[in-house]
């Protein structure tokens, strides 16, 4: 059985999103995180063959996006997985998911938001100046006090998101444009100092470490499932969800490798593992052009790309949180849309205020390798949920089907977990005290208050009987 994902009783978004609006939202949800912020983490695990870790992560992503794109033809809704596995799997199983989901987005905007201090600073620093250490990092540095770009960059976010999805829409739209363009700016630049040495050894950390750095640059991808949360406000959905997935993970993948190939052609893998390395894509563009003005059009382009990101992650979350209040898993404020700004208005200052004194005050290190972990296990149950419905629920219309049978969601739920298993105890011990946390919530507050929960039994048998 197939449960009812909606709540006709609650106010709906607006219907102003096509397959382009859509496959921008993915784009840029995804586009910048990996590059910008954790490509100087992963060159020194993987050596030259990063790119090759890209494609790894891609390649999982890939797979599970496929699921998603049946999934989003058959329950075209807001919520991302949460919606696909309450309406497959169940109540129990949604809250792990949900909760996996904000990890996955939450953490993730604070740490992408994180990585725009050092792209700042290397803005200020063409007009001789830059923050002082108590404003550019958070207490875990000497001297940090508060990430005040960080926080600017959140608030901004929020602000743009309350007035409307059309006009961050827009915003976001323009955005992506403009970090593809200078991504494309840094490969040709870094391509003017290529030397196919720097790719020997390939594999300097064996396969080992590869694999090692794919579970890293994961993180990358993380994001691409944001048109799905936009469900309710695509035109649509059914034939433009799976459309816009797709072609947004094709798009981010290939500009993902292009960039790791260039860069790698144009230093030294041993360069990225230096503590002087926090924005090695600016450095290389400054070290070969030696032009303050190119350093400075890529590194204000590379904060209006993180800004891009937390905008449409933010986004996301904030449509997860709506579609969860739906069915009562979180407070019902969560879910109130304005009849203003057709946007959650209420919802969304909340979780914009969390992430912005998160991303000001809290180191993330290890939480970024958890919010990996959280999507991972979160597309895991997509592809579950997709053989599920295969087996269980073969009629149903889908206005896409993975092709080659289960092959696409049985390898994409075996990537997910293989990618987990090479994550650090740390990240797993992380992980495993925010799914007790979770547990407590859901058993504390979201089992009373959902939709189910507050059933009778008669009419709990009815609904599944309906």
């Amino acid at each position: 059985m197939i449960k009812d994902t909606e709540d006709a009783n609650s106010q709906e978004l607006r219907r102003t999103f096509g397959v382009f609006q859509l496959t921008m939202i993915s784009v840029g949800a995804t586009l910048g995180t990996g590059i910008l912020v954790i490509l100087g983490e992963a060159v020194p695990i993987a050596g030259p063959g990063v790119w090759i870790a890209f494609i790894l992560a891609g390649i999982t992503a890939l797979l599970s996006a496929v699921s998603y794109a049946e999934m989003a033809g058959m329950v075209p809704v807001s919520g991302s997985s949460y919606s696909y596995t309450y309406a497959t799997l169940g109540e129990g199983v949604a809250w792990v998911c949900g909760w996996c989901l904000v990890l996955e987005y939450a953490v993730s905007v604070a740490a992408v938001a994180v990585g725009a201090a050092d792209y700042v600073n290397e803005t200020l620093r063409i007009f001789g100046v830059e923050l002082p250490p108590a404003l550019a990092s958070g207490p875990e540095q000497p001297g940090g006090v508060i990430n005040l770009s960080a926080l600017i960059v959140v608030a901004l976010a929020t602000i743009l998101l309350m007035r409307g999805a059309k006009e961050s829409g827009v915003v976001n739209t323009i955005i992506v444009f403009v970090k593809i363009g200078i991504l494309v700016f840094f490969s040709i630049v870094a391509f003017t100092a290529f030397k196919a040495g720097n790719f020997e050894p390939l594999l300097p950390m064996g396969a080992a470490g590869v694999t090692a750095a794919a579970s890293i640059v994961f993180f990358s991808y993380i994001g691409f499932d944001a048109a799905s949360t936009a469900g309710e406000e695509a035109k649509n959905p059914k034939r433009d969800l799976p459309r816009a997935i797709i072609l947004s993970m094709v798009i981010v993948t290939s500009m993902y490798v292009l960039v790791a190939v260039t860069a790698i052609g144009a230093r030294e893998w041993e360069w990225f593992g230096l503590e002087t390395t926090t924005a090695p894509l600016v450095q290389i563009v400054h070290e070969i052009t030696q032009s303050n003005f190119a350093v400075f059009l890529f590194a204000a382009s590379s904060v209006l790309a993180i800004f891009s990101v937390v905008i449409t992650v933010l986004y996301g979350q904030s449509r997860i949180l709506l579609t969860m209040s739906r069915d009562g898993m979180v407070p019902r404020f969560f879910g109130i849309v304005s009849p203003r700004t057709g946007t959650p208005l209420i919802g969304t200052l909340v979780t914009g205020t969390l992430v912005a004194i998160t991303a000001a005050l809290i180191p993330l290190g290890e939480l970024a390798n958890a919010t990996s972990i959280g999507t991972l296990f979160a597309f895991c149950l997509v592809n579950v949920a997709v053989i599920y419905l295969r087996v269980t629920k073969p009629e149903l219309e889908r206005s896409f089907k993975a092709p080659l049978g289960y092959t696409i969601p049985v390898l994409g739920a075996l990537a997910c977990a293989f990618l987990m298993l090479n994550l650090g105890g740390v990240t797993w011990a992380v992980f495993g005290i925010w799914m007790f946390v979770g547990f407590l919530i859901y058993f504390g507050y979201s089992r009373r208050h959902s939709r189910v929960g507050t059933m009778s039994d008669a009419a709990y048998r009815e609904s599944l009987d309906a």
